[in-house]
């Protein structure tokens, strides 16, 4: 018998209901097999989710086969409302009901034993009496008990789900373990507060240490991409050769291998997002991005990073500019159909960068021979183009549940609405931030300043 104070959560119900995507959702492990066969969950398996104060377990059970002939066993032998919970005790221990209903044995043996009920339920099929006979069963226990409305496909039948429910538990709730955002999983946690008060204190301090760890998880979000940033605008690749015809010839290596490493050091930094998530299955290619399919897609960063009045404004507030360019970019209708007039151009082509993004230079050394470097990246834009892409895949997947095992599915961001809703003096250390890192200066507080588009709001 487990401590009353340690939740355990038995999740039952009819076979190929969604039972195993709430355990893996509400367990945040992604390791926890899921299929849309039926019976792919044979024995009762425990998860525990352990947090700084506590601990509690999810019990992902079989589905119940027999439910109406276990349901006439308890009842002939009981005879009063009162020996119902040992009616359930007596068939869980009874060697012949552990061989002719051992799926309903397995999922019977926690709730004995204590645990919390969380029946699942489709609410994208028909609500139908063949149910009743199990939800009966799950009754006579005695324990707390919450039902689920997973609405696998749709959501057609949740409203004759949610009266026939009610008739039997004593909290329901409509619960998408695919879709369902972190706040739906404390609210689970928080009810079960008031429907077992033996747990009250254990789930409130457990609920704390889960949001706690929640911005935990932000801020080494904010650490992952400071560090990313500030890599790819220092980065450069240089090589030695004996003469200037040597230089010319390893450039078109350099260029590759320049843009190489830029790839897989951004790949890194999503690989260390998704862990930081407990997200071991799944996988982002950043080749699936939309815009731009790659870092160095320059034709498209007006899509990831600023728009071009964006730019010219942060020019302005990062002293890059002057303020007649800023006067003539907001006046001109033509620059908001994306093209710049010929008054702007002197003034903000630095800013924008010119066609090649990445610097080749070839210079002479004193001891003699000739070096060839490639980079860094010039672009204005370049630093907010990084920002924008992992800002994406953050929302991604910092909502995405442990359930859902398909790979993302990238396109661009609203990086610049983003950037937009910052307090202006965000958005002004922001600039001031990416000029420096456009030319190879150090940040001393990137993070702090790079914390607001992080922000949920």
């Amino acid at each position: 018998m487990p401590n009353k104070a340690s939740p355990v959560f038995a999740v039952v119900g009819h076979p190929n209901k969604g039972k195993s995507s709430i355990v893996s959702t509400l367990s945040h492990n992604d390791n926890i097999q899921i299929s849309s066969r039926s019976g792919t969950t044979e024995n009762a398996d425990h998860y525990t989710v352990n947090t700084q104060q506590g601990s509690y377990d999810l019990v992902d059970t079989p589905g119940f086969q027999r439910p109406v002939k276990v349901l006439a066993w308890l009842e002939q032998h009981c005879s009063s409302a009162n020996e119902r919970a040992l009616a359930v005790a007596m068939f869980v221990k009874d060697p012949e009901c552990q061989q002719l209903f051992k799926d309903e044995v397995a999922l019977l043996e926690p709730i004995v034993a204590g645990a919390a009920i969380l029946y699942v339920v489709d609410g994208s099929r028909p609500y139908g009496v063949e149910y009743e006979a199990e939800m009966e069963i799950l009754r006579w226990t005695g324990q707390p008990s919450m039902a689920l409305i997973n609405p696998i496909e749709n959501s057609d039948y949740i409203e004759e789900w949610n009266n026939a429910l009610a008739q039997y538990f004593k909290s329901v709730r409509v619960f998408n373990p695919m879709k369902a955002e972190f706040e739906k999983h404390i609210e689970l946690l928080q009810t079960f507060t008031h429907l077992n008060p033996a747990w009250a204190q254990t789930l409130s301090e457990i609920i704390q240490d889960l949001q706690d760890k929640r911005l935990q998880q932000q801020a080494f979000s904010v650490s992952i991409l400071s560090q990313l940033i500030d890599d790819l605008c220092q980065y450069e690749i240089c090589q030695k050769v004996l003469t200037q015809a040597q230089a010319k010839t390893v450039q078109p290596i350099l260029d590759r291998q320049y843009k190489e490493w830029m790839k897989q050091r951004e790949q890194s930094a999503v690989k260390k997002l998704l862990d930081n998530y407990a997200h071991f299955q799944t996988q982002v290619s950043l080749e699936q991005f939309d815009l731009p399919p790659d870092l160095f897609d320059c034709d498209q960063w007006f899509a990831w990073g600023l728009n071009k009045k964006q730019l010219v404004v942060a020019a302005t507030a990062a002293g890059a500019v002057s303020g007649a360019a800023l006067d003539a970019a907001v006046a001109g209708s033509s620059f908001m159909l994306g093209s710049i007039g010929g008054g702007l151009i002197g003034a903000g082509s630095a800013w924008f960068g010119a066609d090649k993004i990445v610097d080749i230079k070839i210079k002479g050394l004193p001891i003699g021979g000739y070096q060839a470097c490639v980079g860094p990246i010039k672009n204005r834009n370049f630093p907010y183009v990084v920002i924008g892409r992992f800002i994406h895949l953050y929302r991604q997947i910092s909502q995405l549940n442990h359930a859902n095992r398909q790979n993302l599915n990238i396109s661009t961001s609203d990086f610049q609405d983003k950037v937009e809703s910052l307090e202006k003096s965000a958005q002004k250390e922001l600039n001031r931030a990416c000029e420096r890192l456009i030319k190879q200066k150090p940040v001393d507080n990137l993070e702090a300043i790079l914390t607001p588009l992080f922000s949920t709001k």
